[in-house]
């Protein structure tokens, strides 16, 4: 097996918290690690700084400096081929793998990697520098939405690579329905309760209920965080037709993907979104917003105007009055996903790529 140098500056693959960011981490390292690749998770320093605090940065700064000095000590025993970067941002840049590729000489791998030269200045200025300087560096860049692609393209440096990695379950096969009919009339809904994009899109959620033209929905909200209370108060008007599930594990958020009629969820500012790849492997239909990431990953469902809720709900209303229409989308997304959005091309595109640039035949 080949060693790999992994490394996930926004979370850690074994942070406490679960999260669309760790669970996508997590799949990339069983990706390499299922290919010629043998994955070390090399560091867990976290180096987010979510509101521009030059003291944060500062501080994250020195800490990366020591995660850099006791890499290079251990590094000759363990002997990596190469470094990967899993998402590296003006929030969370990588501080530490671009040290350590060049002092090493192995080559520096970046996935789901994005620019915001915008960030260059203001509060981020000093971490987007780093996160810019960092991408310059790769090797190899992975992007997994269209968005970043063009991007990346545009700042693209001499001799970079850059390629296509659809975002994918870790799992090697469509799972096996549960049994039992779909409910009538059963929306679903998936995502954490915190503030900011997932609270917007909660919102946004209760804004078009209001406006459903079918008399008897039913709204299931699985998730749980801290902004559960202010989530409860927004779907407050609609009573027993809500009900909330808090965290569910797989099994039993699979059986919520199996029974109900359509996954409801906007997906503002998501990178993609991993709730809408589970949804299609289920054959769940799906109502979102037309929003870059989404937009690369829903292949069965609608995506409506997201300068318009009233579309969203007439979405909602159009599909819970067509149960063929239904099965059409939920097969056309379960199929997508066995095809695009499963461990094998991940690990197939992954090791295609890699293996040429350590001088390994693939």
């Amino acid at each position: 097996m080949i060693p790999i140098a992994f490394y996930a500056p926004l979370k850690s693959p074994r942070h406490p918290v679960p999260s669309g960011d760790r669970a996508m981490a997590r799949a990339v390292m069983q990706a390499l690690d299922a290919g010629p690749f043998k994955t070390d998770l090399v560091s867990q320093l976290r180096s987010l700084d979510r509101s521009g605090d030059p003291t944060v940065q500062t501080d994250l700064q020195a800490k990366a400096q020591q995660e850099i000095e006791r890499l290079l000590a251990i590094a000759p025993q363990c002997g990596w081929r190469a470094w990967v970067t899993y998402h590296n941002y003006y929030k969370a840049p990588d501080l530490i793998g671009p040290a350590i590729c060049a002092s090493l000489s192995i080559p520096y791998i970046q996935i789901e990697a994005s620019r915001a030269l915008k960030r260059l200045t203001g509060p981020w200025a000093a971490f987007a520098k780093q996160a810019e300087a960092a991408c310059d560096q790769a090797d190899l860049v992975f992007h997994m939405t269209t968005h970043d692609r063009e991007t990346l393209m545009k700042h693209q440096t001499p001799n970079q690579t850059i390629l296509p990695l659809a975002p994918f379950l870790p799992q090697t096969d469509l799972p096996v329905a549960q049994g039992g009919p779909r409910l009538d009339n059963n929306l679903l809904c998936v995502g954490m309760m915190r503030a900011g994009d997932k609270l917007a899109s909660y919102q946004i959620i209760a804004d078009a209920a209001g406006q459903l033209k079918t008399p008897d929905w039913r709204l299931t909200i699985v998730g749980a965080g801290p902004a559960r209370a202010g989530i409860e108060a927004a779907f407050a008007p609609f009573g027993p037709r809500v009900r909330f599930t808090g965290q569910l594990d797989a099994d039993e958020l699979a059986r919520h993907y199996d029974s109900a009629t359509l996954l409801v969820w906007p997906g503002v500012n998501e990178a993609f979104g991993m709730t809408y790849l589970e949804a299609q492997a289920h054959g769940l239909p799906i109502v979102a917003q037309d929003r870059n990431g989404v937009r690369d990953v829903v292949h069965g469902g609608i995506l409506c105007d997201p300068a318009h809720v009233q579309d969203f709900a007439a979405a909602i209303d159009r599909l819970l009055g067509d149960p063929a229409h239904r099965a059409t989308l939920g097969a056309a997304g379960r199929a997508a996903v066995q095809t695009q959005h499963l461990q094998p091309a991940a690990t197939d595109a992954l090791t295609r790529a890699i293996c040429p640039l350590i001088g390994v035949t693939p």
